[in-house]
């Protein structure tokens, strides 16, 4: 059954924009250059994944959009982790783009196009209910919940998922235009679902999300924002805090 609530958006200048929450959906100044600015290098995940040693490495989004955070992760993963490694990538989208809309989209980033076709040719699957697909000589996982992101992060489920998150994708439309997304019960399941080598990576620096992150017991870092945006966050996992 393809997923009931398809996203609905416009083209303006070439790029999609979301009707329904009056924003876009990665920068206008370079999308490629934000993800890899905001949640790559905020992760630094280039660096871990060269000295990795575990056997797999974790990353949560809330909000997967067009796939480009994924697709950059999984190209950085291809070039830097070690070939025996496997990156499972968990993301959840409450709107999903449709076949034609994300191929559209994904067409902006050419130098992609080799992660981008293997990824659209199984897209369909996704929307229709199948939660996980493999690619790349099954080294990367892709998980893609349809729902909210609360909501799937809190669910028992999850867990059977992604037992452990080792880097957290808080993507998803501005707080202001999208509220919903960004609560207090997601940051105190990101922190269930956290260790003590976990980090995370936003866009945005909401006295609200920093706010709520703090109180689930990651440390908060403020540092400069991609192109227009004067700041954005980024962390770790301290430790739950005693609510005693």
């Amino acid at each position: 059954m393809l997923a009931k609530q398809q996203a609905v958006i416009e083209w303006r200048d070439g790029q999609p924009y979301a009707s329904a929450f009056q924003d876009v959906y990665f920068s206008t100044d370079n999308g490629l250059l934000e993800t890899d600015y905001v949640f790559l290098q905020g992760n630094q995940l280039k660096n871990r994944w060269q000295s990795l040693n575990a056997n797999t490495f974790t990353i949560a989004e809330t909000g997967f959009g067009t796939g480009l955070n994924f697709l950059c992760a999984a190209k950085c993963w291809l070039e830097t982790a070690p070939k025996e490694a496997k990156l499972h990538f968990v993301s959840v989208e409450k709107y999903p783009l449709g076949l034609l809309e994300i191929t559209t989209a994904l067409r902006l980033w050419p130098t992609l196009s080799a992660l981008s076709e293997p990824f659209l040719a199984q897209y369909e699957r996704l929307l229709k209910g199948t939660t996980s697909i493999r690619m790349f000589d099954n080294r990367i996982q892709l998980s893609l919940l349809i729902g909210d992101a609360t909501e799937a992060y809190q669910s028992n489920d999850i867990k059977h998922t992604s037992p452990v998150v080792d880097a957290w994708f808080l993507d998803g439309f501005a707080p202001a235009k999208n509220p919903d997304i960004w609560q207090t019960a997601l940051f105190k399941h990101m922190a269930l679902l956290s260790n003590a080598n976990t980090t995370f990576a936003t866009f945005t620096s909401a006295g609200a999300v920093r706010r709520g992150l703090t109180d689930a017991g990651f440390a908060v870092i403020k540092q400069s924002g991609f192109g227009k945006k004067r700041e954005m966050l980024r962390g770790y996992f301290a430790g739950a805090k005693d609510d005693s």
